[in-house]
């Protein structure tokens, strides 16, 4: 099943139908530890909505924050060596990889989201700035995975690589994050084959395109999530990014204009534009 935030109210959708929630907010629906008990029982009720606008589609997030792991796919981490290495930091990454403890940033708050066909921005003293196609978790209040969706962890790589403490500069800021179409509610984690993919495209063609899968991701999400949730509480629930196993060479960056297709598996595609 896959829950909707949209300008029109919150839907369920359903093997092609969908199903209008009338009894929730949004943070109560995402706070909710039985939530895929409650979207069946939604489901099973029977009401077909016929109001639903993919065009009123909002980023599922309301009182959530957002977080984010690194490092936690090979490429990541050979890219971040890369772009470090003349700061001297790049050791720190290889490090990272191994250890046991992950790396866990703070990424965005809701206001600073980004949802389907918005616009995302790129640092304006930065001059490399790249998307990073992330499996992205709603965890609960209690630290329980309820379900998932396709984010956009933009990245400024030159503010990054000069010095690793600049990170949360390099990560931070007003439309730095995507999320959307939808979260995908199940009881069952995806399954390892799940493929996440990006297209960037200049000017009606294709400037750069890659793909992975979860089998890639070195950290199981449950692991990822007791880092997160050690000395730390969401009473609204949270967002975690899981990191990215997709990075355009070191020759691209993004330009006004371009638009950004993150595709993965059973959630759909977040499609957003540089502004």
């Amino acid at each position: 099943m896959r829950l909707y935030r949209t300008q029109n109210g919150n839907y369920i959708a359903n093997e092609g139908a969908h199903y209008r929630v009338e009894d929730s907010s949004w943070d109560g629906l995402v706070t909710r530890e039985d939530l895929y008990d409650y979207c069946r029982s939604v489901v099973e009720r029977g009401v077909v909505a016929h109001d639903f606008s993919e065009a009123a589609i909002l980023a599922p997030i309301e009182s959530q924050e957002v977080w984010a792991a690194g490092v936690t796919y090979y490429r990541s981490r050979s890219a971040r060596i890369e772009e470090s290495k003349d700061a001297g930091g790049g050791d720190f990454y290889d490090r990272v990889y191994s250890a046991p403890r992950p790396e866990l940033f703070f990424k965005a708050t809701g206001r600073r989201v980004v949802g389907p066909n918005g616009k995302v921005k790129i640092r304006s003293d930065a001059t490399w700035s790249v998307p990073e196609p992330e499996m992205t978790l709603l965890i609960s209040p209690k630290g329980r995975i309820l379900g998932y969706t396709a984010g956009n962890d933009m990245s400024s790589r030159d503010i990054e690589g000069e010095n690793p403490l600049y990170l949360p500069q390099a990560k931070v800021y007003d439309a730095s994050c995507a999320l959307g179409p939808c979260i995908f509610v199940s009881r069952s984690a995806l399954p390892v084959e799940t493929g996440i993919a990006i297209e960037i495209v200049r000017d009606g063609a294709i400037a750069f395109s890659g793909a992975t899968s979860l089998a890639e991701l070195k950290r199981e999400p449950e692991v990822l999530v007791s880092y997160l949730y050690r000395d730390n509480s969401f009473p609204q629930g949270c967002f975690l990014m899981t990191g990215t196993g997709v990075v355009p060479p070191d020759s691209f960056t993004l330009a006004s204009g371009d638009e950004i297709r993150i595709t993965i598996d059973q959630i759909g595609t977040l499609t957003n534009t540089v502004a």
